[in-house]
């Protein structure tokens, strides 16, 4: 169980490096003349993937939060093996629940990409 944890644990680290620098080379949307800067949202499109990608940013940061509180409850649970173990299920739910939201990312990425190119 500690070498898939390691494993997985490696693996969402490895995606999150190489996140940033992904999305920092997408193109920004072209602004429309004549509209303030909060109005330039493109397209219909842009808006969707905008807000698809805001909701899974706050869902993630909700997954890590739930990851420090499962990491507390496993640290003070004292010897109780009730509460470790329900504590190790619930982290290792929210690291599978992670790497389906960063699966969820790049699907989105993948999708606007296509519709964008074509």
């Amino acid at each position: 169980m500690k070498k898939f944890l390691a494993q997985v644990s490696g693996a969402c680290a490895a995606t999150q490096m190489a996140v940033g620098t992904a999305f920092a080379q997408l193109p920004d949307p072209t602004p429309i003349p004549g509209l303030p800067d909060e109005a330039n949202v493109g397209d219909i499109k842009t808006l969707i993937v905008s807000i698809v990608t805001t909701v899974l940013d706050f869902v993630l940061l909700i997954a890590v939060v739930y990851v420090i509180v499962a990491g507390i409850r496993l640290i003070v649970s004292g010897g109780d093996e009730a509460q470790k173990d329900k504590a190790k299920q619930t982290i290792i739910y929210v690291i599978i629940g992670i790497i389906v939201i960063l699966f969820a990312r790049v699907i989105v990425s993948l999708v606007n990409s296509l519709f964008t190119a074509g």
